[in-house]
């Protein structure tokens, strides 16, 4: 595709989810657990496992968020949702082995694209990442990205997961930007749902090639990795 700029210099900050967009969470974590599922001698597949593990999470995160009560840490959640995983695959574990898996989440690695690609858009935007992990999470993350982004925020700053529309609020009141002058840019259809309906410009990054769904809150960029964003953008 050609390049320019399809926002006409409205746009200003581009704002990214961290986990499965910025970061590989499906190729980490399987990494990370294949060895300990080894050890336990189960003979299933690492990534299906993975899988299981980051639905678990994704529903209970949103569980959390839908009771409306006192927020729970993204650690908490991911530690219940391993957990459970490991229970329901059979797999015999204790809770320091489950809290030494979450923790790989700290440790994620970029999609290869992803680090020349950000380091052409620092030219032209201010990069901030709105991620669900906790701030200390997110902190620990900061030497594994590869570039230096203006902000990284938690939306342990909102007192809800994402897609609820407190974390787009936040983050926009804390980089003092209004909502039209963000790009907001994600590897999830529910996270640019959330951020187009809060009324910021949204970019899907299809890597899994996956439909976006009928929503009335369409993306206005669909890219392919963060190599055609930049492209797109820069």
């Amino acid at each position: 595709m050609n390049g320019g700029d399809p926002f006409d210099g409205e746009v200003h900050t581009l704002m990214f989810d961290l986990y499965g967009t910025v970061v590989d969470m499906q190729q980490g974590l399987t990494e990370a657990v294949t060895p300990y599922l080894r050890r336990k001698k189960w003979s299933g597949r690492p990534d299906a496992l993975v899988t299981w593990w980051r639905r678990t999470h994704f529903e209970n995160s949103m569980i959390d968020a839908l009771l409306h009560r006192e927020h729970t840490p993204y650690r908490e959640i991911g530690q219940r949702a391993l957990s459970y995983t490991l229970e329901r695959a059979g797999i015999e574990h204790t809770q320091d082995e489950v809290a030494d898996l979450v923790s790989e989440i700290e440790r994620l690695k970029p999609f290869p694209d992803v680090v020349a690609a950000l380091r052409k858009l620092k030219t032209r935007y201010q990069l901030t990442i709105l991620s669900n992990g906790d701030v200390d999470m997110l902190e620990a993350a900061r030497p594994h990205l590869g570039v230096e982004f203006d902000r990284i925020m938690s939306v342990e700053e909102a007192g809800s997961f994402k897609p609820h529309v407190a974390t787009y609020r936040t983050a926009c009141e804390l980089i003092g930007a209004a909502p039209d002058a963000v790009l907001f840019v994600a590897n999830h259809a529910f996270d640019c749902v959330g951020a187009k309906a809060y009324g910021m410009r949204t970019c899907f990054v299809n890597r899994r090639k996956r439909p976006f769904g009928d929503w009335p809150y369409q993306p206005d960029l669909v890219v392919e990795n963060f190599s055609e964003l930049a492209e797109r953008l820069a």
